[in-house]
């Protein structure tokens, strides 16, 4: 018969608390009692409804953060995780965040009530996300015209893929009329555009600025368009239910961007790998065909087939000019790298310093004077110029 201690076995069932994904990301509603504010700084209350009660701590970084009074008999909104106490053996909520019922505190209610129904319906099932295209031509991106999410966009893209084409779909991104015509806003780039993605996009604000992101119409609409969809809504912190239904979730409205491009740069070195790469395949090439060259003109000694050796030669020379061809363009390059790092050293020069108008000034062993203290009167000094060195006596 297998036994265990009391520390396995509670070890045991608190790993299956921190392994359920609801028990670690949840909200609780219920009455306050057994309120106590520590000396520490911390809280330890109870939460309870008619037919059963849950212990609860909160530890002083989140009370501090707390804006509500809380008081005993309170209805209370309480979001944390649920754990086990190891010493007590019980379990218990550790709570980060406390909302009063109404407000705020129905939003998040409401929140957790649709993303419950359309997890359960499939629609965040990481199964029926699509792959982001990795060189999209075309990219629809559903915002206000007049928001900076907008213009930082375009800007992220005109620096990172500026061969991609931007095709806007205004809609309002706040309010309560936002969710009908972003609704619109996806439905035209759908059925009007050959967009490769779609964005959904708005910069950072409260909860009931982003609320027009959790509509289920939205949602599901989200879920339904025949093009990729990628979310940048907010900011890191910020979660809307358009974020769990869309293809890829960004932190932000510039993020997004660059998650639905390559980076040129990249590219760019990609290219000079594979040229480089060209190169050398070329090269080994030549030496093998020289190689083989040498090889057929042994064999020949005696017996000359001069047609199949010129038709080698013409072969060998057309490799020839085309390794020289790359190699004069990988030469001219490098001249170029080789220039503008020469120009770069000469502007950083001391010369080209001491050409602005500057001096350098030193004692007659030739130390580098920097401050007044390092002379004394009627010492004689050397100030270089750009193009002369004069001799000082000091004065004063």
């Amino acid at each position: 018969m297998q036994t265990f201690s009391v520390r396995e076995i509670t070890q045991y069932i608190h790993d299956l608390f921190d392994a359920d994904a609801i028990l670690a990301d949840i909200w609780v509603h219920g009455e306050v009692s057994n309120l106590t504010k520590a000396r520490s700084g911390h809280w330890y209350f109870t939460i309870k409804d008619a037919d059963a009660q849950l212990r609860c701590v909160m530890f002083r970084g989140a009370a501090r953060s707390v804006r509500v009074d809380v008081r005993a008999g309170d209805e209370i909104l309480v979001h944390g995780r649920v754990s086990v106490y190891d010493a007590r053996g019980e379990y218990q909520l550790y709570a980060d965040q406390i909302e009063a019922v109404g407000g705020v505190g129905d939003l998040h209610l409401q929140f957790e009530a649709l993303k419950a129904k359309l997890d359960a319906e499939g629609l965040f099932d990481p199964a029926r996300k699509r792959p982001i295209p990795a060189f999209p031509r075309q990219i629809g991106v559903v915002t206000s015209p007049t928001a900076a999410a907008w213009h930082d966009m375009q800007n992220v893209l005109r620096r990172r893929f500026p061969l991609v084409e931007l095709v806007l779909s205004p809609t309002l991104v706040q309010g309560a009329e936002a969710p009908r015509q972003i609704v619109r806003a996806l439905e035209r780039l759908n059925r009007d555009t050959d967009v490769d993605v779609i964005i959904v996009a708005r910069g950072g604000g409260s909860l009931e600025d982003l609320w027009c992101f959790n509509d289920e119409s939205l949602a599901r609409a989200v879920g339904e368009s025949r093009i990729p969809v990628i979310s940048g809504i907010g900011h890191e912190i910020d979660f809307t239910i358009v974020d769990f239904v869309a293809d890829l979730r960004a932190p932000t409205p510039s993020a997004a961007a660059e998650m639905a491009t390559p980076n040129r740069d990249d590219l760019l070195l990609d290219l000079d790998r594979l040229r480089n790469g060209l190169i050398a395949v070329l090269g080994s090439a030549l030496d093998q065909h020289e190689r083989d060259l040498g090889h057929l003109q042994s064999s020949l000694r005696f017996v000359s087939p001069l047609k199949t050796v010129q038709r080698e030669e013409r072969r060998l020379h057309d490799y020839r000019l085309r390794l020289g061809r790359a190699a004069r363009r990988q030469l001219e390059q490098l001249g170029e790298r080789l220039s503008n790092r020469r120009g770069a050293l000469d502007a950083a020069s001391p010369a080209h310093i001491l050409a602005r108008g500057y001096a350098l000034v030193s004692d007659e062993a030739g130390n580098i004077i920097r401050e007044a203290v390092q002379v004394s009167r009627d010492q004689r000094l050397n100030v270089q110029l750009a193009r002369d060195r004069i001799n000082v006596r000091v004065d004063d």
